[in-house]
């Protein structure tokens, strides 16, 4: 079955939001609708659509001119075995000590390494990522300096790999936790299919809004990989809930973004520890003051 985007960009949430309902009247109506912030500074919003007939394009038209947005750009994507691709073209990450990998590359594991399996088909989360990448080499690095976790949270887990991470080099339970109750059911999945169970514990809520998390505070670690507005938001949160001499590993920022959440920290009480590039992506590990 054919599948068709139509993608286009405009200025301001509110008008993302409201062309996105819009877009949802068309006749052939789409399948999905996302609308999603630029997160490159430049204020703009993506509006998308997923069709299975090819989209009314004249309708689209007049409705890129009604909400002030660019032109949308119609495609038909060919026929795909996205979960077959991913797997060829997805090779294992070593993060230090960490070795992520899907069930496809079990024997590639190499011995003493920590192994993480997360399939294929979670594309986002896997390590290959930037930020994945970054905050796994972050928890190396601090565990390498003799910091031990005693008490752990991972903060928009997603995959729940770097609670995962954490939960295989030190023995007590890690907290993990996603505003997406399908981000949770898979952060489970991924628990059972690693052998952790009762290691790290999944729960649905946003920041530290859940009384199980507010009841462990304060931590001496919190993972935050999540995107630079709800990092900033959240710096007041982390600098209540994390210990004296702990640290907040944070990514999901672009290099330019990295001032700003460090602005923000630090007005919370932490320091920069330690600052890694990786490609476009940044990740910070802060300590608390």
């Amino acid at each position: 079955m054919p599948t068709f985007t139509a993608l286009t960009t405009l200025i301001g949430k509110s008008q993302g939001e409201a062309l996105g309902e819009a877009m949802e009247r068309l006749n052939p109506e789409p399948t999905g609708v996302g609308v999603f912030e630029i997160e490159d500074g430049s204020g703009l919003w993506e509006v998308g659509g997923y069709f299975t007939e090819s989209p009314d394009e004249a309708g689209l038209a007049v409705l890129a001119a009604a909400f002030d947005a660019k032109p949308f750009v119609v495609s038909e994507l060919p026929e795909t075995d996205w979960v077959a691709h991913v797997k060829r073209e997805l090779a294992p990450v070593e993060a230090g000590r960490f070795f992520v990998y899907g069930s496809h590359d079990a024997d590639k594991v190499p011995e003493g390494a920590e192994p993480l399996l997360i399939e294929a088909a979670m594309a986002f989360g896997t390590g290959h990522h930037g930020t994945t990448l970054g905050c796994l080499k972050a928890l190396d690095r601090v565990a390498n300096d003799g910091f031990e976790g005693q008490n752990v949270a991972d903060i928009g887990c997603g995959t729940a790999v770097l609670a995962m991470g954490a939960a295989r080099i030190w023995p007590n339970p890690v907290l993990a936790s996603d505003i997406d109750e399908v981000a949770v059911d898979v952060a489970e999945a991924n628990v059972k299919a690693n052998d952790l169970q009762g290691r790290v514990i999944c729960l649905e809520a946003a920041g530290f809004g859940h009384p199980d998390l507010a009841a462990k505070a304060p931590y001496d670690l919190v993972f935050a990989n999540i995107l630079k507005a709800p990092l900033v938001d959240l710096a007041p949160d982390m600098g209540s809930n994390i210990g004296a001499g702990g640290y907040a590993i944070l990514s999901g920022l672009l290099n330019e973004q990295a001032a700003d959440v460090i602005a923000a920290y630090d007005a919370a009480g932490f320091d920069v520890s330690f600052h890694e590039e990786v490609g476009e992506w940044s990740t910070l590990t802060m300590k608390r003051r």
